[in-house]
C-alpha cells in the first residue's frame, strides 16, 4: 500500500494558491450596474462579488481567508489546490 506524501505550507500561501485557481465572471443581470463575482471553485461556497475584478479579487482574498479559518476551526480537512 502506497503511503501518502503530505507537503506542508503557510496560510498566506494556501491563499495565494486558492486566488490563482479563482475563476471570475462579469454578472450582467442587474443591468447598469457592474458585478464581477468571483468563487474558488475547490472550495464550496467560497464566492464573493464586486464592482470590479480588483474589488472582485481583494473580496475573494478576505472571503477565502475567512473559508479557511473556519473550516480550521471545525477541525476540517483542507482540499489541495494546485
Amino acid at each position: 500500500m502506497k503511503q501518502k506524501t503530505l507537503h506542508y505550507i503557510t496560510f498566506a500561501e494556501y491563499v495565494k494558491q486558492a486566488l490563482y485557481s479563482a475563476k471570475y465572471e462579469t454578472d450582467t443581470s442587474l443591468g447598469k450596474i457592474p458585478c464581477v463575482v468571483g468563487e474558488v471553485p475547490q472550495l464550496v461556497g467560497c464566492y464573493t462579488q464586486g464592482e470590479s475584478f480588483e474589488e472582485a479579487r481583494e473580496n475573494l482574498r478576505e472571503a477565502i481567508e475567512l473559508w479557511v479559518t473556519i473550516a480550521l476551526q471545525r477541525n476540517e480537512e483542507l482540499p489541495v489546490i494546485n
